[in-house]
């Protein structure tokens, strides 16, 4: 079942307007949680089918995200509803299969959706359709400023330009003259909305994107030595910017092998056990956390209850970040990082 979508005025998310969305977000899922077994079995949430889209197996941020979305699957089990996720087979023909994966989940009659919305191009007649069909619609990850253009109830994830602009800052204030935002995900709305933040935080400094193919997402060697080749050539290159798991372990391997440890300053918007042994050793300055398994759990907690149970926020954004994550608060974020959960 699902409520008449409601008329609400965007809200602009303070800090405490975010802290205040997600301890409601935790409620809604612990309701799912403390529904007991006598009562799940005949509620109006039996039956309930929450569809959720996440990326390729090969992205361990988007196994991270999947956590998230299973430890919700979890409670909405327990209600008498399931949830199915549909996955990106890899990124060779992006945005041809995040089209057709949004096409699939209209076949799968759901109750609901959750959606990264990575290219509007491609996908957002399908999400249309899915609306037309009378399913609510859940942004998560990236889609940000499509929230009105697709009818969707909220968009749940973190600030994509916001991230990039806290990293360019960062580097601003250490005093980089010239960096480089490495993007194996050319195209994507929300990964080029971080290039971006970071040329608009990064005041002084010259600011360029290196674009590699997305066919190469995963290929650590072929990464690590675009990147490599890229900081030999140009000596003014002094700092890394990389979107991806995977990306940030090759940039560091390719400053390594360059021997530019001392030089070329390395942040990253991933956040990995690696990745954050490095910023605790020191050759890793920053990583710009968006809490990859909270928005797999809020989303998907919030597709059930809305369609469950009518429960909504009156709001258009739930914001799972950024955050800087250095040196100084690092070990507070390694455990969860460990257990798959940053």
């Amino acid at each position: 079942m699902y409520h008449q979508k409601r008329k609400v005025k965007t809200v602009k998310i303070t800090r405490k307007v975010r802290i205040a969305a997600a301890i409601a977000a935790s409620a809604l899922a612990l309701t799912g949680l403390n529904i007991s077994a006598a009562t799940a079995a005949g509620t109006s949430a039996k039956g309930i089918h929450i569809v959720v889209m996440g990326g390729a197996p090969n992205d361990s941020f988007w196994s991270t995200v999947k956590n998230g979305t299973m430890d919700a699957a979890l409670a909405v089990k327990n209600s008498g509803g399931k949830v199915t996720v549909v996955s990106m087979p890899n990124y060779d023909n992006f945005n041809a299969d995040a089209g057709k994966l949004v096409a699939k989940m209209l076949t799968l009659k759901p109750s609901a959706v959750v959606i990264p919305l990575w290219v509007p191009a491609s996908m957002n007649a399908n999400i249309k359709k899915i609306r037309a069909a009378g399913i609510p619609v859940i942004l998560y990850n990236s889609g940000q400023d499509q929230v009105k253009t697709v009818d969707a109830e909220i968009y749940i994830g973190s600030d994509e330009f916001v991230a990039g602009k806290t990293g360019g800052k960062y580097f601003a204030d250490k005093g980089q003259k010239h960096v480089i935002c490495v993007n194996t995900l050319p195209g994507l709305t929300n990964i080029e909305a971080r290039c971006n933040g970071l040329k608009a935080g990064a005041t002084g400094a010259k600011v360029e994107t290196l674009n590699l193919p997305a066919s190469n997402f995963g290929n650590a060697t072929a990464i690590t030595q675009a990147i490599k080749a890229e900081i030999t050539k140009d000596s003014t290159i002094d700092g890394l910017f990389t979107i991806g798991d995977a990306d940030t372990d090759s940039a560091a391997a390719a400053i390594k092998q360059a021997g530019l440890g001392s030089k070329v300053s390395l942040g990253a918007t991933s956040v990995t056990p690696s990745g954050l042994e490095r910023i605790k050793a020191g050759t890793q300055a920053f990583a710009v956390d968006q809490q990859g398994y909270a928005q797999g759990y809020y989303a998907t907690s919030y597709a059930f209850q809305l369609a469950a149970y009518a429960i909504s926020l009156p709001t258009s954004e739930l914001l799972s970040g950024p955050s800087l994550i250095t040196k100084s608060n690092v070990a507070k974020v390694l455990a969860g990082a460990k257990a798959g959960r940053r």
